[in-house]
């Protein structure tokens, strides 16, 4: 090979052209190069290139698996040889980044992505079976290359090729067809037949959640049970029997168990042993691991980066010295935060000055060494978060994207679909659809994320259940979040979710103090037909607690959240 070190990488329209062979010489000695930089590297060519006959933009792409500390070596390596990082939105995040480059071999250009992804993924899995699976089957090697084709083609015909989603994006479809198809991306385990009417649905928790997907219950047949240690939850009004106890009462959630077909919960603050007891009686969904490794902030963070995925620079903390030193690594202003328990912006501390770091340790209870999570604020252009619901058969499917906007930890309001680049979009959902399978999942799911301004995104928090951020569904999409939560749960098949127009939501929050909840102002709030005001039903009402939301589809983003926010200032709490 001549022309070494990696020259520059130059992004290129997509082309179609014939497979060529010299590729398979290419990605060969680059593999020996990058194995030379950081010796037991193993960089393996995969992609169209790597399959005779395929052909594509002749792209040498390669994986490298490695532990999740082992990245950051291999990816400064990479840079020794002139590979490059990616600069663009909707670039590949550190924790599993893509480096890029091209080389010259007898006087051609070949563009080359690095690939560095951590063994917890599970991607360079299916990365080479599709890519022995398009060898070994010509008939699937046809069918994608009339796929790429096809999209080739279309973009360039396009009055405004620049407007088209990338290509990247267009293919995605069809891959992940075939993953499931080839069996690389398999069902949840332990999943059974679906549970027909007439069954009964247990629910961990007996909040505004709960109420709404049971809505969703009584209208497709189902009986509805909750455990809750408020025997006047907003569940009871719409549940046959509500179980009063505590979210970690074994006892009770046994008692949950043995009344119902399915269980799931509304919420992840319940006790684990709680929910295994539960599960004595009938299948948990979403299920055990995925509470397990959402309800512990900590846990949580593990999980990401072993998968991959990015999140706001973090440490694990015990008292006041480890916390001083964690400001100092991670920059301020930073959170500290309570493992477990806490949620709309309680249990945690921001720490803007160092000298306040002992003060801030003691409001969490961290003085006797308990751990905390120290993370470092970012700064990002938007938040945004992906509704995601995965089927009995293991595939998945996410509704439009929302951006939200939250006020001191409280979500205050969503658009949907959200007006950001397909781009942008693409790799949203793809953060979702990665979290969903690796957390084995049966039902919906929620990431909220950061879009900062280099246009990274960064997973800020999962929730393994149903979201407030996803309330728009009701009225704007074709299945609400919470029915389609319950066709997951129940075996099944998933809803459509295509939107109805640009839908907004905006919270209702009490005010003042504590007393009985009386609202006002419905009237004036639904002058505007197309307004709905959903209540929780709580009998008591105090400040900042969510007492229920307001939503509308409109023409766009703007006009419809224009309107919820006259509605919503149109309703108050009478004193």
């Amino acid at each position: 090979m001549s022309d070494l070190p990696i020259r520059p990488y130059e992004r290129r329209p997509a082309l179609f052209q014939p497979w060529d062979p010299a590729a398979e010489d290419v990605a060969r000695e680059l593999a020996r190069l990058v194995d030379t930089a950081r010796p037991g590297t193993v960089a393996h060519h995969v992609g169209s290139s790597a399959v005779p006959g395929m052909p594509g933009k002749n792209y040498v792409d390669l994986a490298v698996e490695a532990p999740p500390d082992e990245i950051p070596l291999i990816a400064e390596a990479a840079r020794s040889l002139g590979f490059q990082p990616q600069t663009s939105v909707g670039a590949f995040p550190p924790a599993r980044p893509m480096l890029h480059g091209a080389v010259l071999h007898e006087g051609r250009e070949y563009p080359v992505h690095l690939h560095v992804m951590p063994p917890g993924r599970g991607e360079l899995a299916e990365l080479l079976g599709f890519r022995d699976a398009l060898r070994a089957d010509p008939a699937l090697r046809d069918a994608y290359a009339a796929e790429k084709r096809r999209i080739v083609e279309a973009a360039s015909a396009a009055p405004d090729p620049g407007a088209a989603p990338p290509y990247t994006v267009q293919k995605a479809g069809f891959v992940g067809e075939a993953l499931y198809r080839l069996g690389l991306r398999g069902a949840p385990a332990g999943v059974g037949g679906p549970i027909a009417p007439g069954a009964t649905i247990g629910f961990l928790g007996g909040g505004q959640l709960g109420r709404m997907m049971s809505f969703s219950a009584r209208a497709m047949g189902y009986r509805v049970v909750a455990l809750d240690p408020d025997p006047d939850c907003p569940m009871a009004a719409v549940a046959d029997e509500i179980v009063v106890g505590r979210y970690d009462d074994v006892d009770a959630a046994r008692r949950l168990g043995a009344l119902s077909d399915v269980v799931t919960y509304e919420l992840e603050h319940v006790g684990l042993d709680a929910a295994r007891a539960a599960a004595e009686g009938a299948p948990l969904r979403p299920g055990l691991v995925a509470l397990a490794a959402t309800q512990d902030r900590l846990a949580e963070r593990r999980f990401l980066r072993d998968i991959g995925e990015q999140t706001a620079p973090w440490r694990e903390v015990r008292g006041v010295a480890e916390a001083r030193a964690a400001a100092r690594e991670l920059g301020l202003p930073m959170r500290l935060k309570l493992p477990l328990g806490g949620y709309d912006g309680r249990s945690q501390v921001r720490v803007d000055d160092e000298s306040r770091t002992e003060a801030a340790v003691a409001t969490l209870g961290g003085l006797d060494g308990r751990p905390l999570l120290a993370e470092g604020e970012i700064d990002y252009e938007a938040e945004l978060s992906v509704v995601i619901a995965r089927g009995r058969d293991g595939r998945t499917l996410a509704y439009p994207i929302s951006r939200n906007v939250h006020d001191a930890g409280v979500l205050s309001e969503s658009v949907a679909p959200a007006p950001f680049p397909p781009l942008i979009l693409h790799v949203a959902r793809e953060v979702g659809d990665w979290i969903a399978r690796r957390l084995d999942l049966v039902g919906v799911m929620t990431a909220e994320l950061f879009l900062t301004r280099e246009g990274l995104l960064v997973v800020n928090e999962l929730a393994p259940r149903v979201h407030n951020s996803g309330h728009w569904t009701i009225e704007g999409a074709a299945t609400s979040q919470f029915e389609q939560h319950l066709r997951g749960i129940l075996g099944l098949p998933l809803g459509s979710v295509e939107p109805h127009g640009s839908a907004a939501m905006v919270n209702l929050l009490g005010t003042g103090p504590d007393r009985p909840a009386r609202l006002a102002g419905v009237e004036r709030a639904l002058a505007d037909p197309g307004i709905h005001v959903h209540v929780y039903g709580k009998r008591r009402v105090f400040e900042r607690r969510k007492m229920g939301h307001v939503t509308v589809v409109g023409r766009d983003a703007d006009e419809a959240l224009e309107r919820a926010r006259r509605a919503r200032a149109a309703l108050t709490w009478e004193e």
